[in-house]
């Protein structure tokens, strides 16, 4: 794993930490890159939280390779809508947030925020589920337990303050690689048909007209692109210090957009490796009504045929867990700040986060029992879900306003592609709500 470059250290809350990261002008290649990269990397952690996991289990299992081009498709729609923040972000020199306080009346305002922070809520009893299932899985603790252990990841968050944005962006590095190193492992030893994988990335409607592919296929929409990442986005690109010129913004432009792009391909990469790992050790061997977690924790051993395998499994989900606690604390500043113009330390936001997720995870797992566990995964899908479509009405909104975007406002194609987007997602949303709740 490499190291990113040292930088002066500042807090990492969005307020304390706009142009931290210089960028100076006729930097070699390899140094420009590494400054540049980060940003992308925060926003794809949310591409491969927990709440990805139990769609992409249950595809992989029920139609072996065949759903992977819509794991493809949403992953190409979530790299266009992140395109659009770059720009806005670094154009506007304004968060999605902040642009909706300053556009939109109080009433809209308000309903906005508390979307937002309903979705941000909702993320994080994800990840509270699968670093608790994770430990559960890892050590044997009661899922309770589970719980209650990852409410002292707050302490991380204090220990963290000072550190520098440059560090929280290697310790998530860190996590990413870690979940993406597991799954490399896991496909070795799982040994999936890779002419059938290929075959699986092209679209094809005949495999979504197959009795419940279509329902799957709009549960893997919904859970990858997340709300929260687009307020997270055109907030942290605004960390680089570029030169205040149009060559300089430019140039940003080009290489935050290029460091989204990557990083979201990784991301495309490991869900489409949670699809390939249920398919290979699962659908191949008559396995196919798999679809929680834990059911694939314990199926995996004895069908792999080896240990390995299913403790990579659980270290990559409370990796994945993990890796999104400081994109969540950073994504609540940014909303809060922007909608409200509220500053409150970074320590007070995440322990309030974390105290609205752990009620539903306490109730959910005691009402329920560790069934429950999947049931509310998929909830807090359903709620990310219902608000995406008021995140990205927004954003295609002001990155189309030529008074505020001048010449990188969208063109007609972009525009087009952006608004069908919304379109598409919005529709396959509202229909993954209704049959969730028919």
């Amino acid at each position: 794993m490499f190291a990113l470059p040292r930088t002066a250290t500042a807090p990492f809350c969005p307020s304390e930490v706009k142009g931290s990261v210089a960028v100076a002008p006729g930097l070699p290649f390899h140094k420009k890159l590494l400054r540049y990269a980060g940003p992308g990397l925060l926003v794809s952690v949310g591409y491969m939280d927990p709440g990805n996991w139990a769609t992409d289990i249950e595809a992989g299992s029920r139609f072996g390779y065949g759903l992977l081009f819509v794991v493809l498709l949403a992953s190409l729609a979530a790299m266009l809508l992140q395109t659009l923040c770059v720009r806005l972000g670094i154009v506007a020199q304004k968060d999605l947030a902040r642009l909706c306080r300053e556009q939109y009346s109080p009433a809209v305002n308000r309903f906005l925020w508390l979307g937002a922070e309903l979705a941000i809520v909702a993320c994080d009893l994800a990840e509270v589920l699968g670093s608790a299932l994770a430990l559960h899985l890892l050590l044997g603790v009661s899922v309770p337990v589970g719980i209650a252990i990852t409410a002292f990841d707050t302490v991380l968050v204090l220990g963290l303050q000072g550190a520098g944005f440059r560090r929280v962006e290697a310790i998530v590095l860190g996590l990413v690689a870690t979940i993406a190193g597991c799954f490399v492992a896991e496909l070795a030893l799982s040994q999936p048909v890779w002419a059938d994988v290929a075959i699986g990335f092209v679209p094809s409607l005949q495999r979504l007209q197959q009795p419940g592919a279509l329902y799957l296929a709009i549960g893997i929409v919904g859970a990858t692109v997340m709300p929260h990442n687009l307020y997270l986005h055109t907030s942290i690109v605004q960390t680089r210090r570029i030169a205040p010129t149009e060559a300089g913004r430019r140039e940003a432009v080009r290489w935050c957009t290029l460091d989204a792009l990557v990083s979201l391909s990784l991301a495309l990469l490991v869900n489409a490796a949670i699809l390939v790992l249920a398919a290979s050790a699962f659908n191949t061997s008559g396995h196919r009504e798999v679809s929680d977690i834990a059911d694939a924790y314990h199926l995996i051993e004895p069908v792999v045929g080896s240990a390995l395998a299913a403790s990579l499994f659980a270290i990559a989900l409370l990796a994945s867990g993990q890796s999104s606690t400081f994109t969540g604390t950073i994504a609540g500043q940014i909303v809060m700040e922007g909608f409200l113009d509220l500053k409150i330390p970074c320590w007070q936001r995440r322990l309030l986060t974390r105290a609205l997720a752990l009620v539903p995870a306490f109730l959910g797992v005691w009402w329920l029992g560790d069934a429950g566990i999947g049931k509310l995964l998929v909830l807090s899908q359903v709620v990310l879900s219902f608000q995406l479509p008021f995140a990205i009405w927004p954003l295609v909104r002001f990155t189309s306003s030529r008074p505020l975007m001048g010449a990188y406002a969208n063109g007609p194609v972009l525009k087009l592609c952006a608004w069908g987007v919304f379109g598409v997602v919005s529709v396959a949303n509202v229909w993954l709500v209704a049959q969730v709740f028919a």
